[in-house]
């Protein structure tokens, strides 16, 4: 051991006289171990995101929403056709009743959550937020795993009754609620009191999830359904006492436009803003689509006035897509690692040229062929480790930059420090390996006539 110990010694000693070429040797590993971590950090973000989505977005779950067609400008003889046909349609839009049906339709959904959502101002004490308000039911909380902070949900009896109570998000709390616990307050919603009876924990959506239908919970306040019908608003009753008073019905999208009769003029027929439908296993949610399609269509007779989406099918799609641009930035940054082990092959090969004369010296004073290999591999192995080393810490740095700058989730985990360490190991005692045996290889006698 003493015998490598000083081999060793012998090794560092050469790699610090040369600090400048030692450093140059490096800079391939440096910035190719930064660059994987980056990478990594980047890409383990994206995966993180992805899986909060799907948690926020629930477990094989499909939304149903009203379609949204607004008709602008001029209209072409065949939209008027077809206006005048849709016409002498009738639909009533997306209901309670349409929820209620697919899940006594089919077998294969667990769960159904109709959610009716208006904008409206919250009033406590001089205090005023313009907040979400949510009429749903307890199975929405199970669906996109909301916890309570603390109070409780809605008890049966408050849902069939459609009692005046509220389940208000972090934000309500933190804006009307800042110095007092609201449970077992009164908060005003437009011209209704309801009484608190529950806080949510805060969960940050992302705007990804928002386009696929998942509302901020942070800064709604949520009721029971009937709560909403029989105190706010039902839309469903305005189209009906439009029909009875002799309106005539146009379609545009989702919107029943009134020629007479009523005035309800551009209101929307769908009492719902949404439906939730959990599908029992993943492999169902095809084909529950294809009948929830067909069910809403009889319904509605024959009006094509619902969207259907299955956002866990379109977050998993966007995995697949990132974790492809991820192994191609991967490879892109491994690549450079592969440069700088090439570039600590160059230079040990023409430090061996340069270091001839030494070689035979050390030779005829009794260090073998494999005494040799050892002293350059170490060498190559210590620039590379050093460099791997420093490029850690360059690489979390540059993750951390690009967190805070772009606002794009980095995380720099255990394993990606890791593999980036022993790959710049590796690449040391790889690339290093051809010089250390051409130094081996020189003939002692010839290297001492090498000037």
């Amino acid at each position: 051991m003493e015998r490598y110990f000083l081999i060793l010694s012998i090794s560092l000693e050469a790699v610090f006289t040369n600090k400048f070429r030692s450093i140059l040797t490096a800079l391939g590993i440096i910035f190719g171990v930064a660059a994987v971590i980056a990478m990594l950090a980047i890409g383990n973000g994206a995966q993180q995101e992805i899986l909060e989505q799907i948690k926020l977005v629930g477990l094989n779950n499909i939304i149903i929403t009203p379609k949204d067609n607004g008709s602008s400008g001029s209209v072409s003889e065949e939209e008027e056709d077809e206006t005048k046909a849709m016409s002498k349609k009738f639909s009533p839009g997306l209901t309670l009743k349409d929820a209620e049906n697919i899940l006594k339709s089919l077998p294969t959904v667990a769960k159904v959550s109709p959610e009716i959502v208006y904008s409206t101002p919250a009033l406590r004490e001089g205090k005023n937020l313009t907040v979400s308000l949510s009429g749903v039911t307890p199975e929405y909380f199970t669906l996109f795993n909301q916890e309570l902070k603390k109070g409780s949900f809605f008890n049966a009896e408050q849902m069939e009754l459609g009692a005046p109570v509220c389940i208000i998000g972090p934000e309500v709390v933190a804006k009307l609620f800042p110095k007092t616990d609201p449970l077992g307050k009164q908060l005003k919603c437009g011209s209704i009191w309801l009484k608190v009876i529950g806080v949510l924990k805060g969960v940050a959506v992302s705007q990804k999830a928002e386009e696929m239908g998942i509302s901020s919970y942070n800064r709604n306040v949520y009721i029971p359904i009937k709560t909403i019908l029989l105190r706010f608003k039902d839309r469903s009753l305005l189209a009906q006492s439009s029909l009875m008073s002799g309106g005539q019905v146009f379609y545009f999208g989702n919107s029943v436009m009134y020629t007479s009769g009523g005035d309800n003029s551009g209101e929307s027929d769908n009492q719902l803003n949404k439906i939730v439908v959990q599908v029992k296993e993943s492999g169902q949610l095809t084909s529950t689509v294809e009948a929830i399609k067909q069910i809403l269509k009889r319904r509605h007779f024959g009006v094509d006035d619902f969207e259907i989406s299955i956002p866990e099918l379109l977050l998993k799609q966007e995995q697949k897509t990132k974790d492809i641009f991820n192994i191609v930035l991967g490879a892109i940054a491994g690549i450079s690692l592969i440069v700088g082990g090439i570039g600590i092959m160059n230079i040990m090969l023409a430090s061996v040229m340069e270091r001839i004369r030494e070689i035979g010296v050390r030779r005829a004073m009794g260090a073998t062929k494999k005494d040799i290999v050892f002293q350059f591999l170490a060498e190559a192995t210590f620039i590379s480790i050093t460099g791997g080393l420093i490029g850690i810490l360059l690489g979390v740095i540059m993750s951390k930059t690009i967190a805070v700058s772009t606002d794009i989730k980095t995380i720099v985990s255990f394993g990606s420090i890791l593999l980036s360490f022993g790959v710049a190991a590796s690449v040391g005692i790889i690339f290093g390996w051809l010089p250390a045996r051409k130094a081996a290889e020189q003939d002692p006698v010839e290297s001492l006539r090498h000037d």
